[in-house]
C-alpha cells in the first residue's frame, strides 16, 4: 500500500528543525562541504562519442578549515545558476572511519553540478554524493536523439558512477560499501528507478504517448527537442547501434549495491514494465509537486508510488512544479532560461530545504545502520 504523506510548504521549517536532528549519519551538525572531480574512460556506446568517458563531481564532509568559494554554472563572470559554497579538492574529513555514498542522476539536459544544491545538504551532514554528466544528455555538450531517449543507459553511468568513486584513492577506503544509495530528478528519478530493479517497456511507452502525445515527455518538450519521437522512430531506421541499444531496454539495470532509491519528479515513469516495480524490494521515496505541469504526478509520481511495494509519496503543494528541483538562478539564468527560472528564489529555497529534509530521514533510516 502506498504511504502518501502531503507535505505543505508552510510547515518546512518546523519540519526541517526536527528532522535534521534525526537525519544525519555521522554527527547533529554540518560539515564544510568539498567537492572533487572524477573522468574515468568507459567503453562507448549508442549515445556518440562523448560516452566514452564519464565526468562525475563529488560532493563530501571536508576538513574543518577548508577555505570554500561559491559554487556556479554558465560562462565565466555570468554563470547562470548558483549553488552555495564548497571547498573544491579539500581534504576529506579526517572522522568517522566509513561514510554511505549516494549516487546522483540530473534532469534531462541537466549536469553534475547542478544537482550541487542537493549534493551539499547531503554532504554536509557526513554523506559522499557522486553525480555524473549524462553522455548525450547534459548542458556541457550537444545533446542527442538517442542520449535523451536511452534512458535506461543512464543507469550504467550511475553503476559506473559507484565504480569510480570506489576506485578513486581519496574515497576508496572511507566508504561504507554496505550504505550505497541514489537519487535522482527527472529522467534522473526514472534511472535510480532502474537501478533500484524497474525495467523499461517501450510499447507501454508508445501506448501513453499514442494516447497523450501533447504530453511535455512525448513531444519532447520535457527535454526541449519538438519532435523527439519522430526524430527518434527515424534514428532506429537509420542507426544500427541505436537499434542494439533499443533491444537492451528491457534488460534488467539493478544495481544490488544500491539499497535505497530517493526519486524528485521521476518522468517516464509510463515507459516501466508494471510487473518490475512490483518486484522492487529496495526503500523507495519519491517527491514531488502536486501540479506539476511539465510530468504530471497523476502519470508518473503517484502511480509508480503505488505500483513499488512499501514505496513512500511525498507531494509538495502548489506553487511547487517540475524545474523547482533545479538550483536557484543567477540573473543571467533568469534572464535567458525563463522555463527554468521561472520559481527561483524564496519558493525555490523553501522546496530545496524540504526536499534535502525528506531525504536526509529517508537515507538516515533506511540507508545507514
Amino acid at each position: 500500500m502506498i504511504d502518501l504523506r502531503r507535505f505543505c510548504l508552510p510547515l518546512a521549517a518546523a519540519l526541517c528543525a526536527a528532522a535534521s536532528l534525526a537525519a544525519s549519519p555521522v554527527a547533529s551538525s554540518d560539515f564544510i562541504v568539498g567537492q572533487a572531480r572524477i573522468s574515468v574512460a568507459v567503453p562507448a556506446d549508442a549515445r556518440g562519442d562523448d560516452s566514452r568517458r564519464l565526468n562525475i563531481v563529488v560532493w563530501y564532509p571536508a576538513a574543518a578549515g577548508s577555505a570554500t568559494q561559491p559554487m556556479a554554472d554558465g560562462p565565466p563572470g555570468t554563470p547562470f545558476f548558483v549553488e552555495g559554497v564548497s571547498s573544491r579538492d579539500a581534504v576529506l574529513v579526517a572522522s568517522p572511519g566509513t561514510l554511505p555514498l549516494i549516487v546522483a542522476s540530473h534532469g534531462s539536459g541537466g549536469t553534475a553540478s547542478g544537482m550541487g544544491w542537493f549534493a551539499a545538504g547531503l554532504a554536509s551532514r557526513g554523506y559522499v554524493v557522486a553525480a555524473v554528466d549524462h553522455p548525450g544528455n547534459n548542458a556541457l555538450a550537444p545533446q542527442t536523439v538517442s542520449g535523451i531517449t536511452l534512458n535506461w543507459l543512464r543507469a550504467s553511468d550511475l553503476s559506473r558512477t559507484i565504480d569510480a568513486v570506489l576506485a578513486d584513492p581519496r574515497f576508496a577506503s572511507r566508504i561504507d560499501r554496505t550504505q550505497i544509495g541514489a537519487a535522482g530528478f527527472s529522467i534522473g528519478g526514472n534511472a535510480v528507478l532502474e537501478l533500484a530493479g524497474a525495467r523499461a517497456d517501450l510499447s507501454a511507452l508508445h501506448a501513453y504517448c499514442t494516447q497523450k502525445p501533447q504530453t511535455p515527455v512525448c513531444s519532447g518538450e520535457a527535454s526541449r527537442h519538438p519532435g523527439l519521437m519522430q526524430d527518434a522512430q527515424a534514428l532506429a531506421l537509420s542507426d544500427a547501434a541505436y537499434r542494439d541499444a533499443l533491444a537492451q531496454a528491457g534488460n534488467s539495470y539493478r544495481d544490488p549495491r544500491v539499497k535505497a532509491v530517493f526519486a524528485m519528479a521521476p518522468a517516464a515513469v509510463p515507459e516501466f514494465a508494471a510487473a518490475s516495480l512490483r518486484t522492487i524490494a529496495i526503500p523507495v521515496e519519491i517527491v514531488a509537486g502536486s501540479a506539476d505541469p511539465v510530468v504530471p504526478v497523476a502519470d508518473n509520481a503517484i502511480p509508480v508510488a503505488a505500483a513499488i511495494p512499501g514505496a513512500h509519496l511525498d507531494l509538495l503543494d502548489p506553487p511547487i512544479g517540475h524545474f523547482t528541483f533545479v538550483t536557484q538562478c543567477a540573473p543571467a539564468g533568469t534572464a535567458q532560461l525563463a522555463y527554468l527560472c521561472a520559481d527561483s528564489g524564496p519558493v525555490r529555497a523553501k522546496a530545496h530545504e524540504a526536499a534535502i529534509t525528506l531525504a536526509r530521514a529517508f537515507f538516515s533510516a533506511k540507508l545507514v545502520r
